[in-house]
């Protein structure tokens, strides 16, 4: 595995796995992107690793990666994330995707126009979710708040949506256990009245999509994808940037300008002596 920051990064929208996801590259790129599709995210595919795996060397596998990109499976560059402590930096990525792309997709891919791919349920928690397990365990520590399997059931969904705005199990607990009246005779609906009626407000709209820049394969100048096309730079495929001719002047400022020389040449030009006669 990478570095944290670092390493493969699956790219999202993709097409279910197939036999021939591959067949339009060459038998030497088409084995070794097929060896990266398989590899799980943040799998370090920098060429000094992948030339420890596989047979070929490192200006061998430069080049595969290279024409692996250019067909549209890869992109390498930078993605500005959050991390804990709420700062924002930019973390090194190469977006991987076994669905060839064209560079219009990957612009898109760039701005956060394309979903993310769904994270796969947690087979854990398929059946007990985090707010069932909490409610199973009031009874334990607040004999009062027992409930049943049928009502641990019933009041998942009000205690998930706690967690979606924000709520730590210890504030939801401390909501639900506090003053508590004597004795409790129905516990599922006092839990429900108190999870309807205490729970905090919507936690603010989701922040914008990540934003990304891509970078040249070859140089590593990051630029906008227009510019990037095959994830190559102009200076990298040997383009030269149009050069646009000046504007021209107009005539006011052309006439200004040629009185000014005219001035200069005057105040510069020796004065002429009598001849003798």
């Amino acid at each position: 595995m990478a570095n944290p920051g670092y390493g493969k990064r699956a790219a999202a929208d993709q097409l279910p796995r197939t036999k021939r996801d591959f067949a339009h590259l060459p038998p030497r790129e088409a084995a070794i992107a097929a060896y990266i599709d398989r590899l799980p995210d943040g799998t370090d595919i920098s060429v000094k690793s992948l030339a420890k795996q596989l047979p070929y060397g490192q200006c061998a596998l430069r080049t595969a990666l290279n024409r692996i990109q250019r067909a549209g499976h890869l992109r390498r560059g930078r993605e500005r994330m959050k991390t804990a402590s709420g700062e924002f930096r930019w973390i090194t990525r190469t977006w991987f995707t076994r669905t060839a792309r064209d560079d219009d997709w990957w612009a898109s891919f760039t701005r956060g126009d394309v979903p993310e791919p769904e994270q796969p349920p947690d087979p854990a928690r398929t059946t007990r979710t985090r707010a069932h397990i909490l409610l199973a365990a009031l009874g334990r520590t607040t004999p009062a708040l027992s409930l049943s399997s049928a009502d641990c059931a019933r009041l998942a969904p009000l205690v998930e949506e706690w967690f979606a705005r924000g709520a730590t199990e210890e504030t939801l607990l401390a909501a639900l256990t506090a003053g508590l009246p004597t004795p409790v005779h129905s516990p599922a609906a006092l839990l429900n009245r108190r999870l309807t009626d205490k729970i905090p407000p919507p936690t603010p709209p989701a922040p914008p999509p990540p934003r990304r820049r891509l970078e040249c394969a070859e140089c590593g100048v990051p630029g906008h994808p227009e510019a990037l096309p095959g994830g190559i730079c102009r200076g990298c495929r040997g383009e030269r940037a149009p050069v646009n001719p000046p504007a021209p002047l107009p005539a006011v400022a052309v006439h200004t300008r040629a009185a000014g020389i005219r001035a200069a040449m005057s105040q510069q030009r020796p004065e002429r002596k009598p001849t003798p006669r």
